[in-house]
């Protein structure tokens, strides 16, 4: 099977590399084609993969073609390569706010396709996947590309009307999360500690508590009793939280980042 990557951006880039240190694909079966000549001399020097600023070459070769362009370019790309892609192939569009049926209607035949929006963490092997197969994608095309996205964190299959809350959900909210890392390294600064050695501690803790989240199966309430001793220091922390509106300001930050993406879809 070959995989295609038109562009190869840091997302792109991520993905190239999951494919191949999880063995899903040797490099040999792997061809990237940008415009960027540098990128492309980055891509090949990392991995071993063919390159090409081709991208009607990379579509024509591609069994799974991913498009990891902006999406101010993924018309003039999809109206370039319209004519190269076969029945066959699998595109997985990872462009942010476009649509299935948008997309579909861009390359005005029938074709297979994913939709995927992923976050950055995939840039360190931890990242979040929602996929949206249409109509004409099989079980096991599908099953391909999910395990492409569980070789660098985890893919799940969802329905495309839950992308607007899946953005929130995960593909901003590694925004949030560094912000509150940064809160609370600021805070053991106050309390003296050295600002580099704040920020080990508090992303460590949220490193560890995500990981508790996900491998204990236990609800995150019941987590967050565990830590909370009868009269402790922790109780009193969450009593401030709660006050001061913690949980209330990030579900009120989560659906106006649902709103925002609602609105630029209609776009």
């Amino acid at each position: 099977m070959i995989f295609g990557f038109i562009g190869s951006g840091n997302m792109g880039g991520a993905i190239i590399g999951g494919i191949i240190n999880s063995d899903i694909a040797s490099p040999e079966n792997v061809i990237v084609s940008d415009k960027n000549e540098q990128a492309l001399k980055n891509i090949n020097e990392k991995y071993g993969v063919k390159v090409t600023s081709d991208n009607k070459e990379t579509a024509d070769k591609a069994d799974v073609l991913f498009l990891c362009v902006k999406p101010q370019f993924l018309y003039g790309v999809i109206d370039e390569i319209k004519n190269s892609v076969s029945d066959n192939t699998v595109i997985v569009s990872i462009v942010a706010g476009q649509a299935i049926e948008t997309i579909e209607k861009a390359f005005e035949h029938d074709i297979k396709l994913v939709r995927v929006m992923p976050n950055t963490p995939a840039l360190v092997g931890e990242g979040m996947a929602a996929l949206t197969p249409n109509s004409n994608v099989t079980k096991e095309e599908t099953d391909v590309v999910v395990n492409v996205f569980n070789s660098f964190g985890k893919g799940e299959v969802v329905s495309e009307n839950l992308m607007d809350a899946v953005t929130a959900v995960s593909g901003s909210s590694p925004a949030y999360v560094f912000m509150m890392i940064e809160a609370m390294a600021d805070a053991a600064v106050i309390g003296g500690m050295p600002r580099s050695q704040a920020y080990t501690f508090a992303a460590q803790a949220v490193l560890g508590s995500a990981k508790m989240v996900l491998e204990t199966g236990k609800h995150p309430g019941e987590l967050k009793d565990m830590v909370c001793s009868p009269a402790g220091t922790t109780i009193d922390a969450v009593a401030i939280l709660e006050k001061d509106g913690f949980r209330n300001s990030i579900i009120d930050a989560m659906v106006g980042c649902m709103n925002k993406s609602k609105e630029l879809g209609k776009k």
